[in-house]
């Protein structure tokens, strides 16, 4: 059972204490949540730095942050976590301002100064986050008018998240194998089978027990996962805690407000299938068909393909329409090959037919450029040949 003064009993801080004093440990990092109290009174029993969960996480973030976007939104989390700690972190807590004008007493104390300081600072931060979240709503908006479909990369920290990125999108973006590689949110254009693009994003990496401040910090980049037309959930199915680390994505899913029994489009990607004994991939492929997930390896680019194909399914899953048009009518034909998918086409007489599938905001806007290029329903199209 946890002591409330120290979380460790009484045994145990001794145990820790002594391997601290004979191995020269200047910091020790608990893996758990720890009170201000208990870590004021864990530092002086074992004199070394003590530092939790949290804070440990806000220390890994602080050094991966890069845009002007990352550094504020780890700076909101760690004011926010030090707000309770001012205590037992500043030493001079006991001085006193004087007061002045004709209000009397003894003056604001330091602690109550540094208080009102770190609160003006945290509510100037979250000023400039709305106003970032105002700028990533205006450029989604903008991403809606191209329209482009929309994926967005969730999945446990390290579970090649940015390497998956890299091999669909054939960018470059740092992808290492350590917690945290990926902090700020990285977009680029993938192109689906039949020749439709996507935009493509990839997004921090969770963890179990991740700490309230940060989810709330980094609400403005996630959002950019409840925008998504589709999620793709990167598991790592090579590592020993795969279920567990997949049911802690889904937890945090749901702080953001994403629950994937609701409808919403989510299809799992099993990552690292390199990685898998030989003598059960048979077994992997098998139980990835009987849970509706893709297998493939970032590193080594099996499955991709099958990944993609599933994609191209998923963001365009609407009915199939037959359009006519004029084989000279160049624009129009590479516009519905940018903004829509074609999946049949047949040229007949000077004219091309297409059965293609268009999202509601591309089926609007072609038919203002060319009302009569629509025909019937592709039921009653199905001569089309496969394009």
């Amino acid at each position: 059972m946890a002591t409330p003064a120290t979380l460790f009993g009484k045994g145990r801080v001794e145990e820790v204490g002594a391997l601290c004093e004979a191995g020269d440990i200047d910091v020790v990092a608990v893996d758990d949540a720890l009170t201000p109290i208990q870590q004021r009174n864990l530092e002086r029993a074992w004199g070394v730095k003590v530092i939790d969960r949290t804070g440990l996480i806000l220390e890994i973030f602080g050094r991966r942050a890069r845009t002007r976007e990352g550094r504020l939104q780890v700076e909101l989390a760690r004011l926010d976590y030090e707000r309770s700690r001012l205590v037992r972190t500043w030493t001079h807590l006991e001085r006193q301002r004087g007061g002045f004008g004709f209000l009397g007493g003894p003056g604001e104390t330091q602690i109550e100064a540094d208080r009102r300081l770190l609160v003006d600072r945290i509510v100037a931060l979250k000023a400039e986050l709305t106003d970032v979240r105002r700028t990533r709503g205006l450029q989604r908006q903008a991403r809606k008018r191209v329209p482009y479909p929309t994926i967005a990369l969730v999945g446990y920290t390290n579970a090649g998240k940015s390497t998956l990125f890299n091999r669909l999108t054939r960018a470059e973006v740092l992808a290492q194998d350590m917690l945290f590689a990926t902090l700020d949110p990285t977009l680029r254009q993938v192109k689906l089978p039949g020749g439709r693009p996507a935009i493509l994003s990839d997004t921090v990496g969770f963890i179990s027990d991740l700490p309230h401040e940060l989810v709330e910090a980094f609400r403005a980049t996630l959002e950019e996962v409840r925008e998504a037309d589709v999620i793709l959930h990167v598991r790592d199915i090579a590592g020993p805690d795969s279920a567990a680390e997949g049911a802690d994505v889904a937890k945090v899913l749901a702080e953001l407000g994403i629950d994937p029994s609701s409808g919403r489009t989510m299809l799992e990607v099993w990552n690292k299938a390199d990685l898998v004994d030989p003598a059960l991939r048979d077994e992997l492929a098998d139980a990835a068909r009987h849970a509706g997930a893709v297998a493939v390896s970032a590193t080594t680019g099996e499955g991709i393909e099958a990944l993609l194909r599933r994609l191209a399914g998923l963001v365009d899953s609407g009915p199939d329409l037959v359009l006519e048009l004029a084989q000279s009518d160049g624009e129009a034909l590479a516009w519905l090959y940018r903004h829509g998918r074609i999946t049949a086409r047949e040229e007949l007489n000077g004219s091309v037919v297409l059965s293609a599938r268009l999202d509601p905001q591309a089926l609007g806007r072609f038919e203002r450029m060319r009302p009569d290029a629509f025909g019937p329903p592709a039921t009653r199209g199905a001569g089309v040949p496969p394009a």
